[in-house]
């Protein structure tokens, strides 16, 4: 497979371009690139472009080759709405939720989070959490960045105006998936921490008239439950 590295300013239509300073390190440092490698760059816009490795070493040169245009989104537009776990669940979530096409993660505050992290920590993480969005784009394809959004108090999410009703995993709800009707606009899913929702935050869900589902008898954790249910949503409305 062809490696693939997004670079976040504007790439030329032709010609030599230099690396930015840590794709340049991936590249040569990490894969071990060499010069003549082919390699596709893309910087977020839904484009990709062919490139074969001029240089490496002080400065780390491609020349660009042939543009393409390669939709690989989903036509599902989904929010994973994930309350903070622990810092090795966040990320394998983040990971595996950009190869399922998750247009957008926000991060929330339950009352059972084992992690809570804000002022410098926080925006440390989240800097972090793209890096990884980054890394799943490059190795799954997709020439589009998912926002990461800044972590927030699950109960100030839930104020927030959307024209969707936001549907919650709950696994003692006898409802699943496949009974709801297919979306009508952007799905927001949100799955609990390792400690499941507190009976405060079952009340603000009825409150905001969210949508309460299940996925089968068994309990899943948290890092498990959000990714099934991606999957299946795939399965049942999108491009699986």
């Amino acid at each position: 497979m062809i490696p693939r590295f997004f670079c976040p300013q504007a790439l030329p239509h032709s010609g030599a371009f230099e690396l930015p300073k840590a794709v340049a390190h991936h590249a040569e440092k990490v894969l071990r690139l060499r010069v003549g490698a082919p390699l596709v760059l893309f910087s977020g816009d839904g484009r990709e472009v062919e490139a074969r490795l001029l240089s490496v070493g002080r400065r780390c040169l491609v020349e660009l080759h042939r543009w393409t245009v390669m939709e690989r989104e989903s036509p599902l537009d989904t929010v994973l709405v994930q309350a903070l776990a622990s810092a090795e669940k966040m990320d394998w979530v983040i990971q595996k939720a950009v190869e399922l096409g998750v247009s957008a993660i926000q991060p929330v505050v339950a009352e059972r989070s084992v992690s809570r992290v804000s002022g410098e920590r926080a925006e440390r993480r989240e800097r972090h959490w793209r890096q990884v969005a980054i890394s799943a784009c490059e190795q799954s394809g997709r020439n589009r960045l998912p926002e990461i959004a800044p972590i927030t108090e699950l109960a100030a999410w839930l104020g927030q105006p959307r024209q969707t009703a936001p549907i919650v995993l709950r696994p003692d709800c006898p409802r699943g998936l496949a009974q709801l009707p297919g979306p009508g606009g952007t799905i927001f899913l949100l799955v609990g921490p390792e400690g499941g929702w507190s009976d405060r935050e079952l009340a603000m869900f009825d409150a905001a008239r969210c949508v309460e589902v299940g996925l089968g008898p068994r309990v899943l954790r948290t890092e498990t439950a959000g990714l099934a249910a991606l999957a299946a949503m795939q399965a049942l409305w999108g491009d699986f």
